[in-house]
């Protein structure tokens, strides 16, 4: 699984080493506005959850504490003991210098409301289709009834379980082709308590035969060729299988459009993130009535599609996702 690219770039600078200590730092917002300032001069990049260089250290801070992630700001004057700092500037040095993504070094990852267990086996959940499945995906399903979905490439299983908690009444599948995703999905799975979550190692649909689904999610790897090589050095700490995507970023896309409709009841919605290969998809498939999503902060490369739609252009789809092998 691969999510839109949150990325705030910086010029690259040689990396400082922090003290052991900094005595004038004294209390939670004073350690947050260090390490907010040091992250900016080091240029780092961010687009794992958080988008800015003061939201990471926040979030440093805090974990380093054993402090919940949304501690109110009253506790904002509370001192920090030495040892304290200490825990906080080893955090902030091995962000500044490993370039490590601030969930892969906290171990958590907040999606849809929800605490997921994140580590480099599978992409930093952070897809804007958490605010879908927070309002139940209305007005897209416009109140059909859903028994069972999928969630294809489900990398941490975030989407899947998300939807499965949100939604106790739905049977939903996990389904992704690499085992170390599979093995965190189903860490994720048992730490939110979603029973009704299968995972299911498949590429793509292959292993899928004879299920059917009133709702597919999927959040496929679409980012270009030349996009993945250039991505910032925190970037590396990801799977590359859950990003590149090929020269144009929709050779998942593509198939996935092309093979949904076997596995979609009638009236089934597939709903599809390609990021920024949304201008590429459009090109291709003018004539395809997809309705690109918009959400609070605007339009996030997210489509919807009903089956129907995808049976009448199925030739002209199939075409496209065979040239690619």
């Amino acid at each position: 699984m691969t999510c839109r690219l949150y990325t705030v770039g910086f010029i690259h600078r040689a990396s400082p080493v922090l003290p052991a200590n900094v005595p004038e730092l004294r209390t939670l917002i004073d350690h947050i506005r260090y390490g907010g300032s040091r992250f900016n001069e080091a240029g780092l990049t961010f687009g794992h959850s958080f988008d800015n260089a003061m939201d990471e250290a926040t979030q440093l801070v805090l974990h380093a504490l054993h402090m919940p992630h949304d501690l109110s700001p009253v506790y904002g004057a509370a001192a920090v003991t030495a040892e304290e700092q200490a825990k906080i500037l080893a955090l902030f040095n091995r962000r500044i210098n490993e370039r490590i993504p601030a969930a892969y070094l906290t171990g958590e990852a907040w999606f849809a409301g929800l605490s997921f267990k994140s580590d480099p086996r599978a992409l930093v959940p952070r897809s804007p289709i958490a605010e879908l499945i927070e309002s139940g995906f209305e007005p897209w399903l416009g109140g059909r009834e859903v028994s069972r979905a999928l969630d294809l490439c489900t990398g941490s299983g975030c989407i899947a379980i998300a939807m499965a908690h949100y939604q106790p009444d739905w049977q939903v599948d996990a389904v992704d082709l690499s085992d170390d995703a599979l093995a965190l999905a189903a860490e994720n799975k048992a730490r939110l308590l979603t029973e009704n979550v299968e995972l299911v190692k498949s590429d793509l649909f292959s292993q899928l035969s004879g299920r059917v689904y009133d709702l597919i999610v999927t959040n496929p790897p679409y980012v270009t060729n030349d996009e993945t090589d250039a991505l910032p050095a925190e970037y590396a700490f990801e799977p590359e299988m859950g990003l590149r995507a090929g020269d144009d970023g929709l050779d998942l896309a593509l198939k996935i459009m092309r093979d949904a409709p076997a596995h979609l009841s009638e009236d089934g919605l597939l709903i599809c993130e390609v990021g920024e290969a949304e201008h590429a998809l459009a090109a291709l498939l003018p004539e395809v009535p997809m309705v690109w999503v918009e959400f609070k902060v605007g339009q996030m490369g997210i489509f919807v599609i009903e089956r129907e739609d995808l049976v009448q252009h199925h030739d002209r789809i199939r075409s496209l996702a065979d040239a690619r092998g």
